[in-house]
């Protein structure tokens, strides 16, 4: 994180700072990301920046425990909302996809085969497909739904949760 914000401040790109540093540029998006960096590739940054290593050591390690204390500070229903959402997204993503292929299946069919149109059962079964991915998500009825899933992990763990 620091070591973005340090770019930034100087307006470089990764590329550049890459270059000057003597780095591989996927050592850069790397450590940008938060993982962890070995000690030349410190020192390297740490003479690029012009600050000492030990200043940026320390600001890393705080980067990486303040990392750490938002991951462990979500609480499970905070965990679940947002899975929820990425399945929204995931759908909504599918049915965009639906309208786009399907809408140029009958182009297509249009062009090739105008007499019979067989776009019809690709829509038919996509659209199947988009209706129940609609349905799961949207929890509209649900015979396999989070109450499903707890019975079925107590069964086989033999206690209660």
């Amino acid at each position: 994180m620091i070591v973005r914000k340090l770019r930034l401040q100087r307006a470089w790109s990764q590329d550049q700072l890459a270059q000057l540093s003597g780095l591989n540029i996927r050592t850069i998006q790397r450590i940008e990301r938060g993982q962890n960096a070995g000690l030349e590739s410190l020192k390297s940054l740490a003479a690029v920046f012009e600050i000492q290593l030990t200043e940026l050591q320390q600001e890393m390690e705080m980067s990486i425990d303040s990392q750490k204390n938002t991951e462990t500070k979500m609480t499970e229903e905070e965990k679940k909302v947002i899975e929820h959402v990425r399945d929204i997204k995931g759908f909504y993503s599918h049915l965009i996809n639906y309208v786009l292929v399907v809408s140029g299946l009958f182009i297509l069919n249009y062009f090739i085969n105008p007499e019979y149109i067989w776009a019809w059962w690709a829509a038919l079964g996509w659209g199947i497909g988009v209706i129940s991915h609609g349905l799961s998500v949207f929890e509209v009825f649900s015979l396999f739904g989070a109450d499903w899933e707890k019975k079925q992990v107590e069964k086989r763990l033999k206690r209660k949760l």
